[in-house]
Parts: C-alpha cells; sequence; structure tokens
C-alpha cells in the first residue's frame, strides 16, 4: 500500500465542551450534512470525541447516521480493568461501553496533567490489550522549534512506546502530529513545514514497524475549512485531528470533505 492509498482520518477532538443540549445538536447537524452532502466511508474515516459523560449517548446518535461516524474517547485509564480507583475508567471499560478509538499523549494531557512516558506508555499498552485503536499524539513546543529540536522531539515521543506496541499492534495505531505552539492560537504549520515533519514521522515509523508505509499519520493545530484543502494535498498527511472547528458542524464537514476528496 502507498501513502497516497491511506483512508484519511478526520477526528473531532471537542475536548471540554459543549454542554450536552449543544452536543445533541452537534451530532444532528453532523449526521444531517452526512446526509445531504455524503461523504463515502471508503474516502474518508470520521470520528468525533466527546467529554466522557458524552460517550454513551453520542455513540448512540451516531449509531443511526447514514454512514460510521466513530465515538472517540479523549482519554483512557493507566490503570488496567476494574478496581478500586476513583474517578478513572479503563480501556476494557470503554471496550465495554463500544468506545473502540481514544486520543492518548495529547499536549494537553502532557503539560496540564503531567502525563510522561511512563504513564502513556501504560496508557497504550492497556488500550491496545484491550483491543482499542489508539490515536497517539505528538508535537514540539515553540521552544523547542526554534531551537531546531523538533524532528528529534518528535521522533523521541514515538520511540517512547515501541517498548510496549508489539509487533502487531501498530496497524491498530494512527499518528497525530500536533505542534504546540499551533494548537489553538490561530496559527497553523504552513502545508511545507507539516508535511516535511509528517515525512520525517513516517521515516521514523518505518525504521521500528513494517507498518509504518501504511500508518495514517495526521495532522493538528488550527485546521479549518480554509487550509484544509492544502493540507490534504500533501502526501504524508492523511487526515485531520480538529479542535476548534469540530464544534461546527459546517466546519467540520469541510474539512472532511476536503480530505475525502484527496483519494
Amino acid at each position: 500500500m502507498s501513502v497516497s492509498t491511506i483512508t484519511p482520518w478526520v477526528i473531532g477532538n471537542w475536548k471540554m465542551n459543549p454542554l450536552q443540549a449543544d452536543a445533541l445538536t452537534l451530532v444532528h447537524g453532523i449526521k444531517n450534512l452526512l446526509e445531504t452532502a455524503p461523504i463515502a466511508a471508503d474516502k474518508c474515516h470520521i470520528g468525533v470525541a466527546p467529554i466522557a459523560l458524552a460517550l454513551t449517548q453520542i455513540r448512540t446518535e451516531l449509531s443511526s447516521a447514514t454512514r460510521p461516524v466513530y465515538t472517540v474517547a479523549q482519554d483512557v485509564s493507566r490503570i488496567s480493568g476494574t478496581g478500586a480507583y476513583t474517578g478513572e475508567v479503563s480501556a476494557e471499560l470503554l471496550q465495554d461501553s463500544q468506545i473502540h478509538y481514544v486520543l492518548i499523549g495529547h499536549s494537553e494531557r502532557r503539560e496540564v496533567f503531567a502525563e510522561n512516558a511512563e504513564v502513556l506508555n501504560a496508557k497504550i499498552k492497556y488500550a491496545l490489550t484491550a483491543g482499542l485503536t489508539v490515536i497517539y499524539c505528538v508535537g514540539e513546543s515553540l521552544e523547542q522549534r526554534e531551537a531546531g529540536q523538533a524532528e528529534a522531539v518528535v521522533l523521541q515521543q514515538i520511540c517512547d512506546i515501541a517498548a510496549v506496541v508489539d509487533a502487531e499492534q501498530w496497524k491498530n495505531i494512527v499518528i497525530a502530529y500536533e505542534p504546540i505552539w499551533a494548537i489553538g492560537t490561530g496559527k497553523t504549520a504552513s502545508p511545507e513545514d507539516a508535511q516535511a515533519m509528517h515525512a520525517q514521522i513516517r521515516q521514523g515509523l518505518s525504521q521500528i514497524t513494517g507498518y509504518g508505509a501504511t500508518m495514517a499519520i495526521l495532522y493538528g493545530g488550527s485546521v479549518k475549512p480554509e487550509n484544509a484543502v492544502e493540507l490534504a494535498a500533501c502526501p504524508d498527511i492523511n487526515g485531520a485531528l480538529v479542535g476548534g472547528a469540530s464544534l461546527n458542524a459546517e466546519s467540520f464537514h469541510k474539512i472532511a470533505h476536503a480530505f475525502a476528496n484527496t483519494q
């Protein structure tokens, strides 16, 4: 499989938004747009990541969509199974609730909640063991980029997880490159810079796993309809992890449409 034949992913990360009633309105808007302006499932995988309280409700609402729209958990516990762990939701509990996808390693989790490589490795290990597909986020800070360390930082974040990912489990991982300085700031890496980093990520993956050439690598960082077409045209950018723009059904649909039309 060549890079050009990788089916792209467009995932909306709703973060700590919105209120329940607004979430339902948003889902209904997405469903209506996919009915009136279809995006073929084989041209683009689509998913949304709501707050934990809404996961099962959103999954149920999306089950009546005209095409698959996957429900993605924003986080998972570093503890497996069940037990006396107040406030935690394990990979097994997500799987039991028919939530089969999870974000791990987002910069907000790394920075705000001090999730280091040890914590992230535990999350990835148990998520993969439970049969979840992991969207693993990597990215550098502005200081690291200006110091010429961007590629080294990102590739190290990928190497960090190699110790806990079995050979066949790499096919259940999607990489999301999100330069920290572009998340929620309105700033976006140029398509050229984003493509260059994605190419480096793919080269690094190919040195670790035989699935490197076929893994989807998404771009995140102020993705919006205005820049989606240019980003989608880059050969190693296989979709988007969308933040703020995913809270608007029309904007999110336009981004997904942009990536679907590259196939």
